[in-house]
């Protein structure tokens, strides 16, 4: 009985191990793939500012956005984050303030300014993009964050695509872009749940 019992728990653990394992591959997977193309809107994921300017990480984002917005990608560029306390700025105005000074008009730019956190900012953008059957949408940040900005994207009713921050300080392959990546799949286990059960 206990050999039945302890081979089952270590297969559990093997089947656990394998699927954490997969899953931080499809996370490298996505953070290496540009699915660039026409959508009905860009989405900045935020980072941090400091006093209305983009940090180095934020403003590889936005330089990436702005290629896509100048290639004809979009005619629209969502741009996301609040404040931390303390800040005189959110994040979405910094990110503003940036691509109007590059010459984007104001008027293509939509805000979603309070969110703290990925799921927060992203649960937001609703408000300022409505999706019917058929929106599409273009998220950019660093690699890392894609498959699981691809995955709220989705289930929020968007038909959700993304492009990799190339510039990022954060490098491919790096020590610190591992410590996200563990990150990023503890954050999509924790999110799976509510996809399954709402």
């Amino acid at each position: 009985m206990w050999r039945w019992v302890v081979s089952i728990c270590l297969a559990l653990v093997v089947i656990a191990v394998a699927g954490i394992v997969g899953l931080m591959g499809m996370i490298y997977i996505q953070a290496r793939t540009d699915e660039a193309r026409p959508v009905d809107a860009i989405v900045v994921m935020g980072a941090a500012q400091y006093n209305g300017r983009p940090s180095p990480v934020f403003e590889a984002r936005l330089t990436q956005a702005l290629a896509l917005y100048n290639a004809g990608m979009a005619p629209t560029i969502v741009v996301t984050g609040g404040k931390q306390p303390g800040d005189a700025y959110t994040e979405a105005e910094s990110a503003t303030g940036w691509l109007v000074e590059r010459g984007v008009p104001e008027g293509a730019i939509l805000m979603e300014d309070e969110g703290a956190s990925t799921w927060a900012s992203l649960e937001g953008v609703p408000a300022v993009l409505p999706p019917d059957d058929d929106t599409s949408v273009l998220v950019v940040s660093d690699g890392f964050h894609l498959f699981r900005s691809e995955m709220m994207l989705r289930e929020l009713g968007y038909r959700a695509y993304s492009s990799p921050a190339p510039d990022s300080p954060i490098e491919p392959w790096s020590p610190v872009e591992f410590g996200h990546v563990i990150r990023e799949t503890g954050g999509v286990l924790v999110f799976l749940p509510k996809m399954v059960f709402g």
